[in-house]
């Protein structure tokens, strides 16, 4: 029989049963039924297991009452010495709290009042400061805008009195771009937090200056750009030496503008080209090419009309090559919006034409074009047949060589133009004396003459 705390006093209750930590209550309850009854008797009789528990339960109440009752004064006197150490305890937080509760009232008046309104002031000299930069960044728009303006009425033709200025000063293209330059910045950077020009398109003054300045000038600058690379020409060869300088200034500075003014956010991994640039020279290149392509033809078709067309195409193709050497002569300049690698490129602005083109010369361009396109024309005029073909066929060799001697009158420099670079490379010149445009001719004597048939 098992014992329970009180040694003095034996217990039939087996208490380590009930303590063990893999007891279960519905094991003990069928242990106890099998114990006072016959598995095979039918019904069972749960009243001596039931009874046998409820003793059980009465005995352990006893136990309970007299360990209780046995111990009373010990409890009492445990209980009384917690509730004495809690009130001493309770006494000290007290003292603790107030001293407490009496620093945090002067925290907060001396320290967390105090850091509210700095806190104030702090957002008041922020906004203060905010308001302060959008105003300097305001007035800087204003500046570049009244400084833009004074620009483009330099790059406006007048003739007044003596100032007469009929074409406008070409030099105000470069300045005209640099200013829009600077205002493009300012415009990029409005959405950046942190730079100069944040918050700028909340302003409806620089709202109103973008669209009624700087937006038509920056087309005005770019259309005077383009027209000057449109009109670029050497008179045919007879410009003088002071005419050509003023031609090659302007369009030194038409050719800067559109560097500059080349949008500067190309696709992601592509590299930054000068596109307005190169369409200028490309929309240039076309047009030379496609009047003398139908001037030729024309030509062809009416031989005597033929020796008007092959001057005109010379003149075309001395333009062209004069301009190559305005390119080439013309460095690239650094552009102030690019960053890193895309404003390292040195040389000249011939070179990206040059590639873009994939040819030697422009010139070389220029007749292999003219030369792709006659051969057709050639064959349709051969085709109709008639006056116009057996005059083409009788007058073979002599066309021929009008055309080989266009070639090479074409793809000399200008005498202008030949002083100008004497010294600095090799010109058109240079290249003919040295059989450098043999192919040229090849191509374009065989474009018209080997399309003749016999």
């Amino acid at each position: 029989m098992a014992t329970g705390n009180n040694d003095e006093e034996p217990s039939y209750i087996d208490y380590e049963t009930f303590l063990d930590p893999g007891f279960s209550p519905s094991s003990f309850a069928n242990t106890l039924v099998l114990a006072t009854n016959n598995p095979n008797d039918a019904p069972l009789d749960l009243s001596t297991p039931l009874s046998r528990v409820l003793f059980d339960i009465q005995e352990i109440d006893s136990h309970i009452d007299m360990l209780t009752t046995r111990s009373a004064i010990p409890l009492l006197s445990h209980t009384e010495e917690q509730n004495e150490a809690s009130g001493r305890i309770v006494g000290e937080l007290d003292t603790q709290i107030k001293a407490l509760n009496d620093s945090y009232k002067q925290l907060e008046k001396e320290v967390i009042q105090k850091h509210a309104e700095a806190e104030e002031v702090r957002q008041v000299a922020s906004r203060l400061w905010e308001t302060l930069r959008l105003g300097r960044a305001v007035g800087r728009c204003l500046q570049l805008g009244r400084q833009l303006e004074v620009q483009h009425s330099e790059l406006t033709p007048t003739a007044s009195g003596s100032s007469s200025r009929k074409d406008g000063d070409h030099r105000a293209l470069v300045r005209c771009t640099h200013t829009l330059l600077s205002l493009r910045e300012l415009f990029a950077s409005a959405t950046v937090p942190g730079s100069e020009g944040f918050g700028l398109e909340r302003v409806n003054a620089v709202r109103s200056l973008r669209s009624t300045i700087v937006q038509p000038t920056e087309t005005s600058v770019r259309d005077t750009a383009e027209r000057i690379i449109r009109e670029f020409s050497t008179a045919g060869g007879s410009a003088t030496f002071a005419q050509y300088e003023e031609t090659k200034a302007r369009t030194v500075s038409a050719l800067t503008t559109l560097y500059l003014l080349s949008p500067t956010n190309p696709s992601k991994g592509e590299r930054w080209e000068p596109r307005l640039m190169a369409q200028a020279l490309r929309s240039y290149l076309n047009s030379a090419t496609q009047s003398s392509i139908a001037g030729l033809s024309r030509g062809l078709a009416a031989l005597p009309a033929l020796d008007r067309a092959l001057s005109e195409a010379s003149a075309r193709c001395q333009n062209v090559v004069a301009l190559e050497a305005v390119l080439k002569g013309t460095k690239i300049p650094a552009h102030p919006l690019l960053k890193g690698t895309e404003n390292e490129r040195t040389g000249n602005m011939l070179q990206p034409l040059l590639a873009n083109l994939e040819t030697g010369s422009l010139a070389s361009y220029f007749w292999r074009t003219l030369a792709s396109s006659l051969a057709d024309r050639v064959q349709e005029i051969v085709a109709k047949g008639g006056v116009s073909a057996r005059t083409l066929k009788s007058n073979r060799d002599k066309v021929g060589e009008a055309v080989r001697e266009c070639v090479i009158r074409g793809s000399q420099l200008p005498s202008a133009v030949a002083a100008g670079t004497k010294g600095k490379g090799r010109g058109g010149a240079d290249g003919e004396k040295s059989g450098g445009w043999e192919r040229e001719v090849a191509v374009m004597v065989g474009s018209v003459v080997g399309n003749l048939g016999r």
